[in-house]
């Protein structure tokens, strides 16, 4: 196939380029840098953090966020009137709990419980785990001497007496070691879990509960025996409460002693039942001996203030009853299933 042939010779330069002329002059706006700031007899508004220095610096007419703004914000009487409605608001909330909690709980009674030192912590346990060569278990007590008399006669002194706190006695009862032993047992269940490789975080909820209902079902049967035994002193009830926390020490004890002889192996084998075996026996006749004088009265007067404890025989007896059934029996149970728990 072959290229036709062109008549017209092709030219020998091509046409020259010719590029639009713009008709439409526009003129490129020039770029100028920022103004300086202004003289400080001069502000400026403006906006943002830069703003506000400015009108610090300058001294300008509005004072809302000088130097001096927040300490005189408090001098507004507008934040003086409603400082002043929340803080009564505070307190009448406060006076409101008091009161609606005071009706279960006395508060000014349990400060009395939690009046402790080192000193009193270490001996309490001491006695707790060996009860055995203790002497003596009365609690003491103090004089307080009082002034009264009849209009137109020479008033008399009389003398009332209050028990010791357990800073200052170590045979009185106490919340603290009680409370203590409660949260301690469980962590430590929770923890001896975790170091056999069964750590769970229900462990903790379930530890939790089981003490706490344990700590309630025998609250309840002290609230039981208390009205059959017509035991109409609340400061006894508190000891009673106080004296039931006192098994958690045995039962912390009986729990690392185990752990560490069996090696992880729980509470069981020959020396975790001694272990237990023991503390039970302390506790059991370490509340014996402690709860004698608030269910086991002397029958004889009080010398002290010169009121006197007797009591019915067969009142009595249902209260020695108790006593025994309450250290032994129940402590047993009480102990046996916070340790088996875990």
């Amino acid at each position: 196939m072959q290229r036709p042939s062109y008549t017209n010779p092709p030219p020998a330069h091509s046409p020259p380029l010719h590029h639009p002329v713009p008709q439409h002059v526009s003129t490129v706006p020039q770029l100028r840098s920022p103004p300086p700031p202004a003289p400080q007899s001069q502000p400026q508004q403006s906006y943002g953090y830069n703003g506000q220095q400015q009108q610090q610096q300058g001294g300008g007419p509005s004072n809302y966020m000088q130097p001096n703004a927040f300490g005189g914000f408090m001098n507004d009487p507008t934040a003086q009137m409603g400082f002043q409605v929340g803080k009564t608001a505070v307190m009448a909330g406060q006076e409101y709990m008091e009161q609606n909690f005071n009706r279960y709980v006395n508060f000014s009674a349990l400060k009395h419980y939690f009046n402790v030192s080192n000193s009193y912590v270490i001996n309490k346990l001491y006695i707790v785990l060996f009860p055995w060569r203790h002497k003596p278990w009365s609690r003491q007590q103090r004089l307080s001497h009082s002034v009264g008399g009849v209009s137109g006669q020479q008033g008399a002194n009389t003398q009332d007496a209050f028990y010791l706190p357990p800073r200052e006695d170590t045979n009185s009862p106490d919340m603290y070691i009680p409370v203590m032993g409660f949260v301690t047992y469980i962590l430590l269940s929770t923890l001896l879990a975790g170091l056999g490789g069964k750590f769970n975080p229900e462990l903790l909820g379930t530890a939790a509960t089981w003490a706490f209902l344990v700590v309630i079902f025998e609250i309840a049967i002290i609230r039981l025996a208390i009205y059959f035994l017509s035991i109409n002193n609340e400061s006894q009830l508190l000891d009673l409460v106080a004296y039931s926390g006192y098994k958690f020490v045995g039962i912390n004890v009986t729990l690392v002693l185990s752990e560490v002889w069996n090696r992880g192996g729980g509470t069981g084998g020959w020396f975790g039942y001694t272990v237990f075996i023991y503390t039970y026996l302390a506790n059991a006749l370490f509340l014996l001996r402690s709860l004698r004088y608030v269910l086991l009265p002397d029958s004889s007067p009080n010398t002290v203030s010169g009121v006197s404890y007797t009591s019915h025989k067969s009142q009595k007896q249902s209260r020695t009853y108790f006593l025994a059934t309450y250290s032994y029996v129940a402590q047993l149970f009480f102990m046996w299933v916070l340790t088996r728990n875990i």
